[in-house]
Parts: C-alpha cells; structure tokens; sequence
C-alpha cells in the first residue's frame, strides 16, 4: 500500500527540509519577522531551523521525532502578535508556491501550522 501521507505527498524529508530553509531565510530577512533571529548565533538559528524542520515531518506523519520544546514554552515571552504571525503564513505560503506545492497539500500543511496559532501568539 502506498503511503498517502502529507508527508509523503510533500516530498519526503528533503522537500520539507527546503521549503523550511527557504522559508526560515525569509524570515530572517523580512522587517518585521528579523528581529527573533537578530540576536541568536549561527548554530542557534540552525538548531531553530533543524527543529521546525523535525517538526512538520513528525505532525504531517514523517518518520521523524520531534524532540523540541512544546510550542507554548518555545514561544513564551517572545511577544509574537496577529501581525507577526500574518506575516509568517504569507512567507510560509509564499515559500510553498516557489516550489510548485500542490494546493490540497499546501491547504493541508497550512491547516496544520493554523492550529498552533494559539499556542504561538501571545
């Protein structure tokens, strides 16, 4: 039986690695959203960037193990609003058209990121 899953749809671990890097860089270099990285050295950003990427394969059904903190206390404190998670889902959406994601697929991951929202936002 072939594996349906979102993650599987997506393209496996190497398609969600690249979109996640893609869209951490653009995250990184947008005016509102920089400002959560300005401050971390190069292997901080990396392990941020390794552990969303562990993240989206574990919650779409990759065979990957999310060990990162919850997203409540990953979040905490750093005073992310409506405006800045607006923000995020436009690069996140724009980063998955660059790659050509099909729309169910990209409907389907946004769903996902949605439902941390309140988890996230403070």
């Amino acid at each position: 039986m072939a594996d349906d899953s979102l993650y599987s749809r997506l393209g496996g671990y190497d398609a969600v690695a690249a979109v996640v890097d893609d869209f951490t860089q653009a995250v990184v270099n947008d005016a509102r959203l920089g400002k959560y990285f300005e401050n971390l050295g190069d292997d901080s950003c990396a392990r941020a960037q390794q552990l969303t990427v562990d993240f989206i394969c574990e919650a779409t059904g990759g065979p990957v193990h999310y060990l990162g903190r919850d997203m409540v206390t990953a979040h905490k404190g750093m005073g992310i609003d409506d405006a800045d998670w607006s923000q995020a889902v436009v690069l996140l959406t724009g980063t998955l058209d660059k790659y050509n994601c099909p729309a169910q697929e990209r409907d389907e991951l946004l769903q996902c990121v949605a439902s941390l929202k309140n988890d996230i936002v403070e």
